[in-house]
């Protein structure tokens, strides 16, 4: 059942996952979060669920584009899953934007791999990037992934190289003239600490840490499954799916870094989750299985979810 909807690309699959978000995030604020109605900035929260709702666009239009999985909608169903399976994702703005530019980033970074407009797409992905490091500082460290599409695709030209030193300077020029209208250049410094809280990185929740455990073996396994059996499907598809593979082992560095009681980053990691998961579900040949490991893939997050409303 759940393979023939979610198994084929169609509009009212967006309408599903769309209104299903819509009301999984108030959900999570309120019942979950326990946020106070009277401290909530409806604008702000609006924003944040829009932007949210466009993610799933362009994980969708990043999948399709590049052919990181066959013609189906089980990147954004599995999106949306982690969502409800990590509902304090949701209560972190700071994250949910910064996933956004991160996957606009990602999206000029896969592209490059046409060998067309190269500087142009370096130059985007940079500025992406950095702009998404003005939630997350150490968002930064994406920038490693640009260098490594470089490496990978058109290394002996040294402009290419060049290119992420112009588009810092553009960035900084732009967000200096910016700040100094509101008189407020310290902010760069204040924000831009690259402060590591051992304390808390080094705190231990059972049932969070466990899930999140749970979370990155289940991935590390897709991961060598992934490059055992997709490594025969071509060499600019392995080459893509080193690129996410990447993207998420800077996405668990980046949320281990900005690990804090008010951050929960583990959303940046999604994306290239979500590829590494519809892989292996187009992999499984009996469509009976397939459709156990779907419903099981349902049950885990609602059966989560359910019981953080229970004990909230």
């Amino acid at each position: 059942m759940i393979s023939s909807i979610f198994g084929k690309t169609k509009p009212v699959n967006f309408v599903i996952l769309f209104s299903f978000i819509f009301l999984l995030y108030p959900i999570t604020l309120f019942f979950i979060l326990n946020r106070d109605l009277t401290t909530l900035q409806p604008i702000k929260e609006l924003i944040v669920l829009a932007v949210l709702i466009f993610s799933v666009f362009i994980i969708d239009f990043i999948v399709k584009r590049n052919k990181l999985t066959k013609n189906n909608s089980y990147a954004i169903l599995f999106f949306t899953l982690l969502l409800m399976l990590f509902p304090n994702t949701l209560g972190d703005s700071n994250a949910i934007f910064c996933n956004f530019f991160l996957l606009l980033a990602m999206r000029r970074i896969l592209s490059i791999k046409s060998l067309k407009n190269i500087k142009l797409k370096i130059f985007d992905a940079s500025l992406w990037i950095l702009i998404g490091s003005l939630f997350y500082e150490w968002a930064i460290v994406y920038l490693a992934l640009v260098l490594s599409a470089i490496f990978i695709y058109e290394p002996k030209n040294l402009r290419n190289w060049l290119v992420i030193l112009s588009s810092v300077v553009c960035f900084v020029l732009i967000l200096g003239g910016f700040l100094s209208v509101f008189e407020r250049l310290d902010w760069l410094q204040e924000h831009y600490r690259f402060h590591i809280d051992f304390k808390n990185m080094f705190a231990f929740d059972l049932g969070s840490s466990v899930k999140i455990g749970l979370y990155i073996l289940t991935n590390l396994v897709l991961i060598i499954w992934a490059f055992l059996k997709l490594g025969k499907a071509g060499v600019g598809r392995i080459i893509m799916i080193r690129l996410v593979v990447q993207s998420f082992v800077l996405g668990l560095l980046v949320n281990l870094l900005v690990l804090s009681k008010d951050n929960y980053a583990l959303l940046i990691t999604f994306f290239p989750s979500v590829i590494l998961i519809t892989n292996y579900v187009q992999s499984i040949k009996r469509e009976k299985f397939r459709e156990i490991f779907l419903i099981a893939s349902f049950l885990i997050p609602i059966s989560f979810f359910l019981g953080r409303l229970l004990i909230s």
